[in-house]
């Protein structure tokens, strides 16, 4: 029962010798300490030598710690790949199967083909067999689209058939056994299935029921079938299974839901021929007793193979003789993906992979993508996986440069939605420029998937550089939104006004709405506002947080008043809105008054808005004896409060709770950013009194950096 917490964390400064970021979040310093340490071993960052208690020839500090790590950052030249797949380190590698769920890559950079087989390695282990949930990549301003592909496919869960997954020579030892398991399971079924055939023929009339011809049938077909995988994330694929959202173009029909695709190869035959790659030798991928000629072709593959048939990823066309044009299509009804410019776009490399070659393996649950300028060809490539991708749960995008390729992306999960197992929940879309009005984004998204639970739309600016809307896709505005399933929405307009008749058709379909934000938008009238709350209280009758960032309420008391007073609303946030611009004591008066009435408000947050001291002090009475508040937590982060103020704050707290018998709901106070370092002593006395009352979460602010906030408050 005695806690090793002081332990780990006196080890942190022993051994990293550096402060830990975000320190006050870190909950578990034993986990926090072997997961940066096992990270900094294998960048090389930690020298292990210096320290005596690590320099053991006996001890290897990356298998001691790799059964703790359950997030993995790679970076740059992917140096740590290469070392985690390297022969010395099998039970590291081991390890990690089993205990990492999140896979990040930072700051990536072109590699060679040695690297990026240790990097097919890796993922294979780690994704296919193991226990990754979720793909990070970030900070690739000019991405090797490759690779970039090579790592979206492989985190669907495709990969080539073959026995390119080696390790020294010798194929995967798993899929060996999976393999072993699933003929052995196939040929069960076989038997049972004969079995009932003869069990069942001695009484059966010429015609027969159909139960016991399909028996029939499977004894005369006997051959394997592909079982379902023991992982779920591998137990279903669409009936629109890639490629182009509908069928395998040249190849045999996709299985259905009802037969699920195995990480098995399954023979397909072609009557192309191999056309060398322009500008350079053409090799030959002949297979010999399932094995590849040539051992380098294992990540050649994602070059050439292909050029076998219509589907790959990157979308190309043909009109050589003999064969048609190649489309590729954006949904389930076989439309070409060319709602925008960017997704009507064709061309570019000649077939960054092959579904249609490709075998179906364990896939992710989370991608995320962040500042990773994504071409149509990309977009292109990730559309069709995404269309079976029916593990995914959320995907995050996050200033990827879009633009009209949003369309193409959409398209993707529109048939993805389709699959009768599609467990996709959340989409997280932001950008620097908008290619579209918020709003008719957010109809866009809904209207294509309306199983959605969270949408978030961001956006720095107006695209004033393409500011009109292509001609050929028609305007989402006029789609009608089907009922859909969300739950929180979240909309960052690039100053653009907020029309609450673009929004109603958005509320009304979201009956099941409990989260609302707000962001940057800018009101066109006084009375938008007030339509707002109507809407609200009409539309949203589930809704309990309500969040308006950086909007101008300062002429809007009276709503905010009514807000506070909305007896559903349990969270309120009301953050950088200019409150008290423009506003009498007599406001916050009745912001407190009001507040104290209320029995349902659980949190109420208000950084950013100029409290100062005298507001912040008055802030006090809402736990007054007479309050019948159940306020628990309180954020007045950003809000000019010098520590003296604090401190009466403090002083007036106590005093309430001293009236009521040392009993009130709250809880939790956060102070971010306030000017405390303005008097240290002051400051140490006023956060020790408080959090004998309370938690309270604050940071190290250099007030010195809020001169121009001084002068305004002054």
């Amino acid at each position: 029962g005695v806690s090793t917490q002081p332990i780990w964390r006196k080890l942190w400064d022993d051994v990293m010798k550096t402060r830990p970021p975000n320190s006050e979040s870190i909950t578990c310093w034993r986990k926090k300490f072997l997961e940066t340490f096992f990270s900094n071993v294998l960048h090389g960052v930690l020298d292990v030598s210096s320290d005596w208690r690590l320099n053991d020839r006996h001890f290897s500090p990356l298998l001691h710690s790799s059964p703790h790590v359950s997030q993995l950052t790679l970076c740059n030249m992917l140096q740590g790949a290469v070392e985690l797949t390297a022969e010395h380190n099998h039970r590291v590698l081991e390890n990690l199967a089993g205990s990492l769920r999140i896979l990040k890559f930072q700051h990536l950079l072109s590699c060679d083909q040695p690297v990026r087989r240790s990097l097919v390695l890796l993922l294979h282990r780690l994704i296919h067999h193991g226990s990754v949930s979720q793909v990070s990549m970030c900070s690739w301003p000019v991405p090797d689209t490759v690779l970039l592909v090579l790592i979206l496919s492989m985190s669907a869960g495709f990969w080539r058939s073959g026995n390119a997954l080696c390790y020294r020579g010798s194929p995967c030892g798993l899929c060996r056994e999976d393999k072993a398991q699933s003929q052995e399971s196939a040929q069960e079924g076989a038997e049972r299935g004969c079995k009932a055939e003869r069990e069942g023929s001695s009484g059966d009339n010429q015609k027969g029921s159909p139960e016991k011809a399909e028996a029939r049938m499977n004894c005369v077909l006997s051959g394997p079938r592909s079982p379902p995988l023991r992982n779920p994330a591998c137990e279903v694929t669409s009936s629109e299974v890639p490629c182009d959202h509908t069928s395998i173009q040249g190849g045999s029909s996709p299985p259905s839901s009802s037969e699920p695709l195995s990480c098995h190869p399954v023979t397909r035959k072609t009557r192309r021929r191999l056309k060398p790659a322009v500008g350079r030798k053409r090799r030959c991928l002949r297979r010999s007793r399932g094995h590849y000629a040539d051992p380098e072709d294992l990540y050649d593959f994602v070059f050439t193979v292909a050029r076998e048939d219509n589907s790959g990823l990157l979308g190309k066309t043909r009109n050589t003789e003999g064969e048609n044009t190649e489309n590729w299509t954006s949904s389930s009804s076989g439309s070409p993906c060319t709602g925008h410019a960017g997704c009507k776009k064709r061309g570019g490399p000649a077939g960054i992979f092959s579904l249609k070659a490709a075998r179906r393996f364990r896939s992710v649950s989370t991608l995320e993508l962040f500042s990773i300028p994504l071409t149509g060809e990309t977009c292109r490539a990730l559309s069709n996986l995404l269309s079976s991708w029916v593990s995914l749960e959320n995907l995050v995008l996050s200033y990827n440069g879009l633009h009209a390729n949003i369309s193409c992306i959409l398209s993707g999960l529109r048939a993805l939605s389709r699959h009768p197992e599609c467990r996709f929940r959340e989409l997280r879309v932001s950008d620097m420029f908008s290619h579209m009005p918020c709003m008719e984004l957010v109809r866009c998204v809904l209207s294509a998937l309306p199983q959605l639970h969270t949408l978030s739309v961001s956006f720095d600016l107006k695209n004033h550089l393409d500011g009109s809307r292509p001609e050929e896709n028609p305007s989402c505005s006029e789609a009608e939104i089907p009922e859909s399933c969300l739950e929180v929405l979240e909309i960052r307009f690039p100053r653009e006004p907020l029309h609450t008749a673009f929004l109603l058709p958005v509320l009304k379909a979201s009956k099941s709405l409990q989260q609302l934000s707000l962001d940057s938008a800018t009101l066109p009238c006084p009375q938008e506002l007030t339509l707002l709350l109507e809407v609200l209280k009409e539309c949203t009758p589930n809704l309990k947080k309500l969040s308006f960032h950086d909007v101008n309420l300062a002429e809007h008391q009276k709503e905010v008043l009514l807000l506070l007073q909305d007896p559903g609303l349990q969270e309120i946030t009301f953050s950088f809105c200019r409150l008290f611009e423009s506003s009498t004591a007599e406001f916050l008066s009745e912001i407190i008054n009001t507040v104290k009435r209320n029995s349902s408000l659980k949190s109420l947050k208000l950084p950013g808005n100029r409290l100062g001291n005298h507001r912040l002090v008055a802030l006090a009475d809402i736990f007054s004896e007479d309050s019948s508040s159940s306020l628990c937590q309180l954020d007045v982060s950003s809000n000019c409060i010098k520590p003296d103020g604090l401190l009466e704050f403090t002083k007036k707290l106590e005093s309430h709770i001293q009236q009521r018998g040392g009993q009130i709901p709250f809880t939790h106070l956060r102070l971010f950013q306030n000017w405390l370092d303005q008097d240290a002593e002051t400051a140490q006395e006023a956060l020790r009194r408080l959090k004998a009352l309370c938690s309270v979460v604050n940071d190290s602010w250099d007030s010195s950096q809020a001169f121009a906030d001084y002068i305004s408050v002054m």
